[in-house]
């Protein structure tokens, strides 16, 4: 098998017809895909299911945000999926609610901690007092307290969020590109090998795969990274 469990592709794609022409010229070379909000607003859940029907493992990246029985009830119906992560805003209530919708079933709720697009200085602009490393912590706390399987943040707080989660908990990092990449609208990335060093559990990898001119050799490239830790 040529996939590394551990590298999420993500589908920040328009139609779901793109998304499925790059599963197709991505083939065996990765086992986990994530489906975000640009396709949520088209076919997000039919494509979902197309990926579980496949084999695939499925991360579905909708940061739910919202009173804490909306939270539980859209918890519950995207439970029945089959799929295999799900985002919420790493709020207490949302995460414990989120915790309550998707019990008994096998999708994991992770908590966002600080968006990887964010600095310290837009922190500062929205109006935290804490840096990104000190509002993680505090959040990776709380969904831990919350019963939440795991949390997304950035490679620079991984460290942090391993050593407070322990082995089993997960930590999965987007803002991850390869050595020479282009960071886009990344304020906090790092590379592959670095993203595990620190503590990830799951690396989640857009545009460095799906915008190359080979999708295929460059998620192979990065799980030859991955495969060397």
């Amino acid at each position: 098998m040529l996939a590394d469990p551990r590298l999420i592709v993500a589908l920040d794609v328009p139609t779901a017809a793109e998304a499925r022409a790059l599963v197709a010229r991505i083939d065996d070379a990765v086992s986990f895909y994530k489906v975000g909000l640009e396709l949520f607003a088209t076919e997000g859940m039919t494509l979902a299911r197309e990926l579980k029907a496949q084999g695939k493992q499925v991360f579905i990246d909708w940061k739910l945000h919202d009173i804490g029985a909306t939270v539980e009830k859209a918890a519950r119906a995207l439970a029945g999926s089959g799929c295999d992560f799900l985002t919420v805003h790493g709020e207490p209530q949302v995460m414990a609610s989120a915790v309550k919708g998707a019990a008994g079933a096998g999708l994991r709720i992770l908590a966002v901690t600080v968006l990887t697009s964010l600095s310290d200085a837009d922190l500062a602009e929205i109006g935290y007092g804490e840096t990104a490393a000190a509002l993680v912590e505090r959040r990776v706390r709380q969904a831990i307290a919350a019963g939440a399987q795991g949390v997304i943040s950035s490679p620079h707080e991984a460290a942090v969020a391993r050593r407070i989660g322990g082995p089993g908990f997960l930590v999965v990092t987007p803002g991850v590109r390869p050595a020479g990449a282009a960071m886009n609208d990344q304020a906090r990335a790092a590379t592959p090998a670095d993203a595990l060093r620190a503590g990830a559990s799951h690396l989640v990898v857009g545009r460095p795969i799906t915008a190359a001119d080979d999708p295929r050799a460059a998620a192979l490239a990065i799980a030859a990274e991955m495969a060397r830790l």
